[in-house]
C-alpha cells in the first residue's frame, strides 16, 4: 500500500481510446437503422448537428461492432415494411380479383383490375374485362398514367409476376418513369393494403349479389367505391373516412341514412345543408 501511494500510478494517462458514452453509442444504432440509406460520414454529421463530436471511423466501428452492414449492402437488406414507410406518399399498388357475372351465354368470369394509393388508401377500378388482353392492357396504361390519371404522379408501383401483368409492365418501363416492385411468388403479404381492400369488398359487396350483365357489376363496384371513400371508417386510418363530406361532425340536426346496394351499405349522417 505504501508502495502504491508514492508511485503516483493514479496519476498516471491510461493507455488507448477513451470508451464511447453509452447515450452516443445508442444514438449511432438508432441513426443507422431509421436510415439505411446513410454512411458512417452522413451518420458522423448527423450527431454532430446535435452535439455529439466523434470521427466517422469511431461510427463505422461501432455498425461493424453490432453487425451492421455499410450502407449499399445495407440497402440490399431493406425490410419491406421500411420500404413502404420510405416510399409511402407516392407508392402504388395494383392486382386483380374476379367475379361470375350472369350472361346470356352463361356463368362468365371478370377480372376486376384495382389500383390502389397507399396513402391515404384511395382506389380506382380501372377496368372489369371478361379477358384483359394485350391491348386492354396497355389501354389501361395509357388511361393510369395520361393527365390526370391515376398513376400521374406515382413513383413506385407494386405488382405480382403475373404473366397478365407483362403487357403493363413493359407498358410502364417504357412510357413511365416509374420503378416497378415485382413481388415474390404466392406472398400476397406482401400487397396487405390492397388485399385488405379486397377482402372487404368481397365480403361487403360481391359475394352478398348476384350479378346479371356486366352493367350491373359495374354499378355494384362504382357505388362500393363512392362508399369505401366518403361512408366507410378505416381502422387503419385511426376510424377515420378518405375522404369525410362537410356533414362530418355536425350535432345540431336530424341523423339521416343513405343506403346503396339495397341496403346492403348504409352510412348514417347528420345533413348539414
Amino acid at each position: 500500500m505504501i508502495a502504491r501511494k508514492w508511485d503516483y500510478s493514479s496519476k498516471k494517462k491510461r493507455v488507448g481510446r477513451p470508451r464511447i458514452r453509452a447515450e452516443i453509442f445508442e444514438q449511432i444504432l438508432r441513426f443507422a437503422k431509421k436510415n439505411p440509406k446513410w454512411g458512417a460520414d452522413r451518420t458522423q454529421g448527423a450527431l454532430s448537428n446535435v452535439g455529439f463530436h466523434i470521427t466517422d471511423t469511431t461510427v463505422w466501428n461501432v455498425l461493424k461492432s453490432n453487425g451492421i452492414e455499410p450502407a449499399p449492402d445495407r440497402l440490399a437488406s431493406m425490410s419491406w415494411q421500411t420500404f413502404l414507410k420510405s416510399h409511402w406518399e407516392v407508392i402504388f399498388a395494383v392486382d386483380f380479383t374476379t367475379v361470375e357475372v350472369w350472361m346470356k351465354t352463361g356463368l362468365t368470369t371478370f377480372y376486376v383490375m384495382e389500383v390502389m394509393e397507399l396513402n391515404p388508401s384511395k382506389v380506382e377500378i380501372a377496368g372489369i374485362p371478361p379477358n384483359p388482353n394485350k391491348q386492354w392492357m396497355i389501354q389501361v396504361g395509357r388511361k393510369l398514367t395520361g393527365d390526370n390519371g391515376f398513376l400521374e404522379y406515382e413513383s413506385h408501383l407494386i405488382l405480382t409476376r403475373d404473366t397478365c401483368f407483362q403487357p403493363l409492365r413493359s407498358f410502364l418501363q417504357n412510357q413511365s418513369d416509374a420503378e416497378l416492385v415485382l413481388l415474390s411468388p404466392k406472398s400476397p403479404n406482401l400487397n396487405e393494403h390492397l388485399e385488405r381492400f379486397m377482402r372487404s369488398m368481397k365480403c361487403e359487396c360481391l359475394r352478398k349479389i348476384i350479378f346479371f350483365g356486366q352493367y350491373a357489376i359495374e354499378r355494384a363496384l362504382k357505388g362500393y367505391v363512392e362508399h369505401y371513400h366518403s361512408e366507410r371508417n378505416h381502422q387503419g386510418l385511426d376510424n377515420q373516412l378518405i375522404e369525410p363530406g362537410v356533414e362530418v361532425g355536425c350535432v345540431a340536426v336530424k341523423i339521416e341514412s343513405r343506403e346503396r346496394l339495397g341496403d346492403l351499405l348504409k352510412y348514417y349522417y347528420r345533413d348539414a345543408v
